[in-house]
């Protein structure tokens, strides 16, 4: 079992069952015709389940584990990074200077484009999709200190 799709598949699989078994002991499931909030988390954690069975029934192909090169560590690293920092302040610094921040970091720092283009995509998606959020879908998102 040392193939990386069968590695994979096994991992879809554990990750679909937790769901699944999350979601039912927390969530009522309801029935087809009167389906609960627990209902379409299950549906979508058994689609992720059969196809992670698939991929590791059919993984027989594929490199061996050992092949696998981690040439983008440090950037995964970087991104586990933001989001944890996003999770950190979103709250505390509002959803706005949060998502600047982070778009900042990840557009500038992480990927080295140019400043100009750096700071007109974090103004205008953290603003941007703020404004669909919070005015269009009505979602609550947290603000900052100064009300922004």
């Amino acid at each position: 079992m040392s193939k990386l799709d069968r590695i994979s598949g096994a991992v879809l699989f554990l990750v679909a069952f937790l769901i699944v078994w999350e979601s039912n002991r927390t969530l009522p499931l309801g029935t087809l015709h009167n389906p609960g909030p627990g209902y379409m988390p299950t549906i979508l954690a058994l689609l992720l389940a059969g196809l992670g069975l698939l991929i590791t029934l059919i993984g027989r192909d594929s490199a061996r584990f050992r092949s696998l090169e981690w040439t983008e560590g440090k950037h995964a690293l970087a991104i586990l990074a933001a989001c944890g920092f996003a999770a950190l302040t979103l709250e505390r610094i509002g959803y706005q200077a949060t998502m600047f921040l982070l778009l900042f970091f990840l557009l500038g720092i992480v990927e080295r484009l140019r400043l100009t283009l750096v700071l007109s995509l974090a103004v205008g998606l953290s603003v941007g999709s703020f404004w669909v959020f919070y005015n269009f879908l009505r979602v609550p998102l947290p603000l900052s200190p100064l009300g922004f």
